[in-house]
């Protein structure tokens, strides 16, 4: 393995220092929750190693959304970070070829750089909406193609894929002998129709999702991977193992209580989560500088700056850092150009988002 830091974790506002920024539209997630927020207390606990595979309640809780799924098929993870590694590193060497659809959360290219692997990237367009191009992916397949990598809802964008599309994929993976990956950490956060997951599809789709971004409790370091393919979840779990053994059982305990309350959480939360991105869209209705995809899942979007090539964008980020306290995530976090930049609508408070949008309408204009 050939690790370097990935550029969005070296940037990240926690690294640069919370107190140095005003308002935060860098953040990927809800607002970060308390204990008390969501009503939750801790039993008393013993503190041994919890179950190899994950607590077995929380298991049945992840595989009860979907159809066709059992305890089983779930192994938790460290967060969708460590379900990613895990994938990654299991199914990966030097001599392999993956495909990834790009932009992606950096994890999913990062990881499989430092493994040394062939990637093919499948660049999301604009003016496409971002759409998943099938035929595109298709083509950049090889016969030592091990994954194909893709997020929906779609981070950093917000867009989602169709239901043909998904089972397109799926059919595509299973035709040529692959694997397909599917980053759900977004699903809960659908505006619209849910799509169902991927691994509830085919034993060659694997899903992996976390609570750390729609329920706002990334300090918990819980996510998960699902794949119905019983010989592979045993390769994951070894690779867990020999990682960490087991997941905290303080970890899970506040999981499995969170999912149980799942249902009375996202019907308060997604309304409000609508309404910010109405926000977003009301300002980019009277900003002729910035323009967006609108977000179909997720609490971040991908808006791209329709400015001229003579415009200093590296000034631009610095005066809005600088002069009016507002961070984003800029395009480079994800290997794409400057003038996109990812913009979160759920950490901030609105008066904070607000401020926010109107101090990028400020720095775009000096």
């Amino acid at each position: 393995m050939n690790y370097a830091r990935m550029v969005i974790e070296k940037e990240a506002p926690e690294e640069y220092g919370y107190g140095r920024i005003r308002y935060n539209l860098s953040e990927s997630s809800i607002a970060d929750q308390k204990l008390s927020d969501i009503g939750l207390a801790l039993p008393d606990l013993t503190l041994f190693y919890g179950e190899h595979r994950g607590d077995k309640d929380l298991r049945a809780l992840i595989a009860a959304q979907d159809k066709g799924l059992s305890p089983g098929d779930v192994l938790v993870t460290a967060g969708a970070a460590g379900a990613l590694f895990i994938i990654a590193t299991a199914l990966l060497s030097a001599s392999d070829h993956l495909v990834v659809v790009r932009p992606n959360y950096a994890t999913n290219i990062e990881t499989p750089k430092a493994i040394g692997c062939a990637i093919s990237y499948v660049d999301l367009d604009f003016d496409q909406s971002f759409a998943v191009d099938i035929d595109r992916v298709k083509a950049e397949l090889r016969p030592n193609s091990k994954l194909i990598s893709v997020t929906c809802p779609h981070n950093p964008t917000g867009t989602m894929m169709t239901r043909a599309d998904l089972d397109a994929l799926v059919a595509l993976a299973e035709s040529r002998k692959c694997r397909l990956l599917v980053d759900e950490t977004y699903r809960d956060l659908s505006y619209g129709a849910r799509l169902p997951s991927a691994a509830s599809l085919s034993p060659a789709a694997i899903s992996v999702c976390s609570l750390s971004k729609a329920f706002g409790i990334p300090g918990i370091r819980i996510g998960w991977l699902v794949i119905r393919d019983p010989q592979l979840q045993e390769t994951f779990l070894a690779a867990k193992e020999q990682i960490g053994i087991c997941g905290s059982v303080i970890d899970e305990a506040i999981a499995r209580s969170t999912l149980e309350r799942r249902d009375a959480f996202l019907a308060s939360l997604l309304p409000e989560m609508a309404r910010r991105r109405d926000i977003v869209q009301d300002w980019i209705d009277g900003e002729k500088l910035v323009d967006w995809v609108r977000p179909q899942g997720g609490v971040v979007g991908f808006p791209r700056l329709n400015v001229d090539a003579g415009f200093d964008l590296d000034k631009f980020y610095t005066r809005l850092l600088e002069q009016h306290g507002t961070y984003v995530g800029p395009g480079h976090w994800f290997e794409m150009p400057k003038r996109f930049f990812r913009l979160g609508f759920g950490w901030p408070t609105e008066a904070e988002l607000r401020g926010g949008l109107a101090a990028i309408s400020a720095a775009l204009r000096g």
